[in-house]
Parts: structure tokens; C-alpha cells; sequence
């Protein structure tokens, strides 16, 4: 059975290449051409996706050589290589883009949570993604998300208990009877989180049991009064209008954690480029043909 990276690079290569394959370099270049090229920064960046962007390479043609040159949670400056390819050119060119496509979303990530974490240096408080994620990217998306030195929440829907608005309404209305069913019923999962809107909310999950209470779009007042209401007796985590630019005031608050989804909905893909050079006798030349060529 393919393992998860398998499967989404065999997804990826299929929406790219399709059943004809790459007709370009097809018609282009001969069968025996070879080719190396160079994975550079464009801009600097916290490096991440190494792994599948090999794996790419090794999908389409596992002769092709993928000599890595940075590691992964690396800071790379413009202009740095991070890693080596080489083989058929013909592979290169087809496995191109989507290798591309996921070490510059992953590094995208990795880059936007070491700006987080540095927002909140210093403090206690934990920068934590969300299951905000490109479909079936999940899994490297929360990669990056450690690379850059922030923290997982839980994986999917099977690994934790978040009882949210939607839960809470679908049992009435009542936090206490939704924190008792989450004890009756899901007795394994130990630590169950609610979300809250209000401080009366705030206070019917601590005198219900709650492990962690998510403060779900507070402003910093609320947050500062939750703060005091709480006293220490449960974990107060922030959800909701978090931004870089916020989460310096929020590290002064006193909660415990905050969510980010825009760590992996919204990350900038960054500038890396694979700058291939064909291999013609004892020479090497640029792929992309001058004009008098």
C-alpha cells in the first residue's frame, strides 16, 4: 500500500501530466538528453519540503540523483541553493512544477510560523496551526508548521475533542450537558477543549470540567477579563483575528495559547526556483535558449 506522500504525488503528477505526459519536452528534447539543475531561494525563507521534493524526482524517475545541499528548518538567504538535481532531462522537466509546487508552499509555511514565533518570544505563549489546511496536504502542511517552530493542534477530527458553536447547538445550547457528553461518551480521549464567546460561557466550561477553553474572536479586553476570570484554574487558548501583528500584545495577556489558521490558509508561497542547465558534451547550457539559438 502507497504511504500518504506516495499518494498525493502520484494525485499531484496526475492533474499535471495527465495520460499524455509532458508533450512539450516530449516533442523537445531526445529521449537521451541529460540535464542537472539547482534549487535556489529567491528571497530568504525557512526551508522546508526537502523530502517530497525528492520524492517527486524519485516518483517520476528513481534514477534521477537529488543531492540536498540545506536542511529542512534551515534560514536560507536569496540566492542560496538548497538542493542538486540531475538525470534525464526529460524527467526533470516533468517532475519540475509539482516539486516546486510543494517545497514553495511547505517553505511558505514554515516562514510565516518562525514569524510568529518570533512575535512571541520571550513569553509563554504557544503558537498552535489548525485543520485550516489545503486538502490533502495536511500532513505537510503541519510538517512545516513545526519546522518553523511552532506548535501542531490536533491532527484531524479523531485525535482530540474541540466542542464548538456547531456542537454546543446541536445539544441544546448548553455547555455543562455538552461537556457531560463528551465525558460519558469519549472517555479515552483525556483532555477535552471547548470554545466559548462569553465570559458567563467561560464560566459555565470551568465549573463544567473543561481541560482547555478556546476564546473564540474576544477582543483584548475580553481576553484580559477571561484571563481573570479564569485565575489559573484552566488553559485559555485564542481563536479567532489573530494576526503577526497581534499576537505580540496577546503574549502580554496571560492566556496559554493561540490558533492560527492563516498559518497554512494563508502562508505565501515563497520564491524558490529549480534553474536547469542542459549537459551538451564536456559543457553545460541553459535549458531556455538565447535568442540567437
Amino acid at each position: 500500500m502507497k504511504d500518504y506522500l506516495d499518494r498525493l504525488i502520484e494525485l499531484a503528477l496526475d492533474e499535471d501530466l495527465g495520460a499524455a505526459g509532458d508533450v512539450t519536452s516530449t516533442a523537445l528534447v531526445p529521449p537521451e538528453a541529460r540535464g542537472s539543475g539547482e534549487l535556489v531561494a529567491k528571497e530568504q525563507l525557512v526551508l522546508a519540503g526537502l523530502q517530497a521534493f525528492t520524492r517527486v524526482f524519485h516518483y517520476v524517475d528513481p534514477e534521477v540523483k537529488v543531492e540536498p545541499l540545506r536542511r529542512d528548518g534551515e534560514e536560507l538567504k536569496p540566492k542560496a541553493v538548497a538542493a542538486r538535481v540531475s538525470g534525464r532531462l526529460r524527467s526533470l522537466l516533468a517532475a519540475e512544477r509539482t516539486a516546486l509546487n510543494i517545497v514553495q508552499r511547505m517553505s511558505g509555511i514554515a516562514t510565516l510560523s518562525q514569524q510568529a514565533m518570533t512575535a512571541v518570544r520571550g513569553s509563554k505563549l504557544k503558537v498552535l496551526d489548525t485543520r485550516k489546511t489545503p486538502p490533502g496536504m495536511r500532513s505537510l502542511s503541519k510538517e512545516a508548521v513545526r519546522l518553523g517552530g511552532a506548535s501542531n493542534h490536533r491532527f484531524g477530527l479523531f485525535d482530540g475533542i474541540l466542542i464548538k458553536d456547531n456542537h454546543i447547538a446541536a445539544v441544546g445550547g448548553s455547555i455543562t450537558e455538552a461537556l457531560r457528553r463528551a465525558r460519558q461518551n469519549a472517555p479515552r480521549l483525556v483532555k477535552i477543549e471547548i470554545e466559548v464567546t462569553s465570559l458567563k460561557q467561560l464560566a459555565e466550561a470551568i465549573e463544567g470540567g473543561a481541560d482547555v477553553v478556546m476564546l473564540d474572536n474576544m477582543d483584548d479586553a475580553q481576553i484580559r477579563k477571561a484571563v481573570e476570570l479564569a485565575a489559573g484554574r484552566v488553559p485559555l487558548e485564542v481563536s479567532g483575528g489573530v494576526t503577526l501583528e497581534r499576537l505580540s500584545r496577546l503574549s502580554k495577556l496571560g492566556v496559554d495559547f493561540v490558533s492560527m489558521g492563516s498559518l497554512t490558509h494563508s502562508a505565501r508561497a515563497m520564491d524558490l526556483s529549480l534553474e536547469i542547465a542542459t549537459t551538451r558534451g564536456s559543457g553545460r547550457a541553459r535549458a531556455s535558449k538565447k535568442p540567437q539559438d
